[in-house]
């Protein structure tokens, strides 16, 4: 079977941009192994100019001239938004199945003959909800229940088919990358000494909402309240930094507030680490932090630093509020970086690794076997289907109205993940708890409750 995949999201022969393309690398690897003809459609970059091959029958195309650097690749103008059209439609004529990673590819009316599959990776880029909107194939594939709710919260109030077009196909690890390694190469790459330093863990992308200024303020904590000196902080420099005014004004405005607070010597910037260097690198750390506010579809960096032996510290945001138990994983409210350091100290000074219970969790319900049959599975066994049905409910009397899945009730008040703050309303949270199913216009004033409706703290079912 010919499969042709779209990404937005440039790829690369020997290193993976985020957590996404891990999984769109694996799944490709999966159908080309099982001896399937993939042929991978994506974003143009100067370094990347000519087609290659992640095996004989994954050809990866890089020639979409979406604009580059992200974000808004469909801000490229109306002449390179017709090549595109047509390069995909030309690799369509030739397909038996359309994937579309992140659900990143809006112009729908491209492929209302071929079965389609899409996967939403994430709930934050416009072209990801976009996309969830536009969507016109069979199913529409999540990595935890969040997302589900998410989509059914947002989209899935015009589009009721989406109920049955959903799925929730869980990210899976490969345990043999990520476990206890003793760090060997990982060396060469990075200056620390595991045996005189106390490295904490930072494997993210260069967005503030990746949580750099929490790891930031976390650091000058251990070192000033906790006495950590020989603390030693690990942040990754993005692929392609030079070529990326803002990303290297980011690391600028990072590096400043470093020095800043006198931590120069506490903070190794480094190389990105490929892939097969990864379980060296979480295993250097004694723990990994994972403290921002970016609305994760699933997160991999906690799950994959556990897996390696590394316990993390989590802040309660979007999904990581339930991927694993409470009683599993360190976890904060977001922003409370005095507690993250409190823990961190705790796990640095004690040697605690990653917990048995932990350990067993995450190797039964996160395995990549399952993960990758089951995307398999739903690819290959697409069929053409009429497109969702768009439905107009209008707000009334009878709407009830729900904490919506992307706030959550904590000490500081309700957290919104889309505003990453805190609202303190008594009114509100007394009519969540009086009416667990939901509250109607007739039990509160409906002025308010539309301004919460607006401000996104309630949502309408029903």
């Amino acid at each position: 079977m010919h499969i042709v995949m779209f990404s937005i999201t440039p790829l690369f022969p020997d290193y993976d941009m985020g957590g996404a393309q891990k999984h769109l690398r694996a799944i490709a690897l999966h159908l080309a192994e099982a001896g399937h003809q993939v042929t991978l459609l994506c974003t143009a970059r100067a370094d990347t100019p000519v087609p290659f091959r992640w095996h004989a029958n994954a050809l990866v195309k890089p020639i979409l001239p979406f604009k580059q650097p992200f974000p808004h690749p469909y801000d490229t103008g109306a002449h390179n938004l017709a090549v595109i059209t047509q390069m995909i439609g030309d690799h369509l004529a030739e397909a038996d199945r359309f994937y579309i990673h992140d659900g990143e590819w809006t112009f729908s009316f491209s492929y209302p003959h071929l079965p389609t599959v899409a996967s939403l990776r994430d709930n934050v880029y416009p072209e990801t909800a976009q996309g969830a909107f536009q969507f016109r194939g069979q199913t529409l594939c999540v990595p935890a229940e969040y997302s589900r709710q998410f989509y059914l919260q947002t989209a899935g109030r015009f589009f009721p088919d989406l109920a049955d077009r959903l799925k929730v196909i869980p990210n899976g690890m490969n345990w043999n990358r990520y476990r206890s390694t003793e760090p060997r190469r990982i060396l060469d790459l990075i200056p620390v000494d595991p045996a005189q330093h106390a490295i904490v863990v930072h494997p993210h992308r260069p967005e503030a909402s990746k949580g750099a200024w929490q790891t930031l303020d976390v650091a000058e904590r251990l070192v000033r309240d906790h006495g950590v000196t020989n603390l030693r902080v690990l942040m990754p420099k993005w692929i392609g930094t030079e070529g990326d005014p803002g990303v290297a004004a980011f690391y600028d405005e990072l590096e400043a507030a470093i020095s800043a607070r006198g931590l120069r010597e506490h903070f190794v910037l480094h190389p990105w680490i490929p892939a097969d260097l990864i379980g060296e690198y979480y295993s250097l750390g004694r723990v990994t932090l994972v403290l921002g506010n970016f609305i994760e579809a699933f997160g991999n960096t906690a799950y994959e630093s556990l897996g390696c032996g590394t316990p993390a510290i989590i802040a309660r945001v979007s999904s990581q509020r339930d991927i694993l138990p409470e009683a599993l994983v360190d976890k904060v409210d977001y922003g409370d970086t005095q507690s993250a350091a409190r823990i961190a100290a705790e796990i640095i000074q004690t040697g605690r690794r990653t917990a048995d219970a932990t350990m067993a969790y995450l190797h039964t319900h996160y395995r990549v076997d399952a993960q990758l049959t089951t995307y398999a599975e739903t690819i290959l066994n697409a069929q053409v289907v009429e497109p969702p049905r768009y439905v107009y409910t209008p707000i009334s009397e009878r709407t009830r109205f729900v904490l919506p899945v992307w706030c959550y009730r904590g000490a500081r008040g309700i957290y919104h993940d889309f505003r990453a703050d805190y609202t303190h309303d008594a009114a509100l949270e007394q009519l969540i708890d009086a009416h667990p199913d939901g509250f109607t216009l007739a039990d509160a004033d409906r002025d308010q409750v539309m301004a919460w409706y607006r401000a996104g703290l309630v949502v309408p079912i029903g």
